[in-house]
């Protein structure tokens, strides 16, 4: 297993009856699974569902996702207008009655006649009943699903970026924590000599100082001057990161908390640093370790 980026796009489409859709969706880093909805008018309350879809598909990012609907032609039917029948049929009795005022007899209007008169018949989409709307929105959250399960391959594909990316980083932070131990300034003899040495100078520039003070005064050169602890440090937490690597589970929190400790640990190798060749270790631990802590914000 690789590592999850929180990085990706994905695209689908789908049909259901006159009905043409597709969905959008993207993500980006973030410290939980957040998504915004763009969804048209009046299908606001598929958004729980679709949301419970998406955090079944990643863990963290937050996403932006957009439903485009476009219907086809409507299927139609006609209908009378009985508006404009009414009307009609009330200025078709005051005629024959202003003509029989006259003598003039006129036939009743025919049936043919009545519905070719322009407005009397109409076309009409056909309506949508509750049930025809429940499987449109059903076939509408299944294709979200289907872009949910694309977007989290497309960040997996992103991930095996990263995990090489991060393998390497952490490669190279090893290679420079080995660099360190072997670097005569940070040898258990140099230690040593060191301590003497400032010890000596305690001595010099305090020539009366008691034995307490003075051990007190060594053990706090020595705690200073000491950098073991950190290379042993550094070592723990490069095979921490490695099992991160190797785990297939969601580590960006882990990684992040662990950059930190990283980090901790080069200052302070750097503070305790008693010659040039171990201060450019540690800086150039802190370089490689920054360069990760970017790298690993990504990580899901």
């Amino acid at each position: 297993m690789t590592l999850q980026s929180m990085t990706g796009f994905a695209r689908t489409e789908g049909r259901h009856g006159t009905y043409r859709w597709h969905w959008e969706i993207r993500s980006v880093n973030g410290k939980g699974l957040d998504c915004r909805f763009r969804l048209p008018s009046g299908y606001e309350g598929m958004e729980a569902t679709l949301r419970d879809t998406l955090a079944a598909a990643i863990k963290r990012g937050n996403c932006q996702a957009a439903l485009q609907m476009d219907k086809a032609t409507a299927e139609t039917t006609l209908r009378v207008n009985d508006t404009m029948l009414r009307d009609v049929l009330l200025a078709s009795k005051a005629v024959a009655a202003a003509a029989a005022a006259q003598g003039v007899e006129v036939a009743a209007p025919s049936t043919d006649g009545l519905l070719g008169i322009r407005g009397v018949l109409e076309t009409a989409e056909i309506e949508t009943d509750d049930a025809d709307q429940a499987a449109l929105e059903k076939a509408l959250i299944s294709s979200f699903g289907e872009v949910s399960a694309l977007l989290a391959s497309a960040r997996g594909d992103e991930g095996r970026k990263l995990d090489e990316i991060v393998g390497e980083q952490i490669n190279r932070i090893e290679a420079l924590t080995t660099e360190a131990v072997a670097c005569p300034a940070g040898t258990a003899d140099a230690f040593r000599t060191r301590l003497k040495e400032q010890v000596a100078e305690l001595l010099e520039a305090s020539p009366a100082l008691g034995e307490d003070r003075l051990a007190q005064e060594a053990a706090l050169l020595a705690t200073k001057a000491d950098v073991r602890e950190e290379l042993d440090r550094l070592t723990t937490h490069v095979a921490q990161a490695r099992e991160l690597l190797a785990s297939g589970e969601p580590v960006g929190r882990r990684f992040d908390f662990l950059t930190q400790e990283f980090n901790r640990e080069a200052n302070t190798l750097c503070a305790k640093a008693a010659d040039a060749e171990l201060t450019r270790i540690g800086l150039d631990l802190k370089a490689v370790i920054d360069q990760l802590k970017e790298q690993v914000q990504n990580v899901e």
